[in-house]
């Protein structure tokens, strides 16, 4: 005997608290009433399975997908061992460029052009290396 319906997944833990999450945001904004949140939220924790808890959300709209934000922050010199070289570089160059002003004692900050550029760089780096990441992101060869 064949089963002709498709397999059901079972949903876990933090499957529920995805949606009621959701629940809840909708009802935050308006967009459901506190009985109606209370309602799917007792039927969200009694779901087993996943295909019950896509129907608690189906006619809320889908949440905006994050925008990125500075490409330059501390999680992401902890991951990239090269951007925290190519920062390193740039401060030290800087740092040099500064040291070399104070002694020749020139009256114009000229160091100020080269550090934007090293700092242009830095950016640009860490912009590709957030992009990079995106999910769906294209992978080169």
């Amino acid at each position: 005997m064949e089963d002709t319906h498709p397999a059901r997944i079972r949903a876990a833990d933090a499957d529920r608290e995805r949606v009621a999450t959701a629940v809840q945001h909708a009802g935050s904004e308006g967009r459901l009433t506190l009985d109606e949140v209370e309602e799917r939220l007792t039927h969200v924790y009694a779901a087993r399975f996943t295909d019950e808890l896509t129907a608690l959300t189906a006619d809320l709209p889908r949440p905006a997908p994050p925008r990125p934000g500075f490409p330059l922050t501390r999680d992401a010199l902890r991951r990239h061992p090269a951007l925290r070289l190519h920062l390193a570089v740039a401060v030290t160059i800087a740092a040099v460029m500064i040291v070399r002003w104070v002694v020749l004692g020139a009256g114009f900050f000229w160091p100020g052009f080269p550090m934007f550029w090293l700092a242009v760089s830095l950016l640009v780096h860490a912009r590709v290396r957030a992009f990079r990441e995106r999910p769906g992101a294209a992978v080169p060869y």
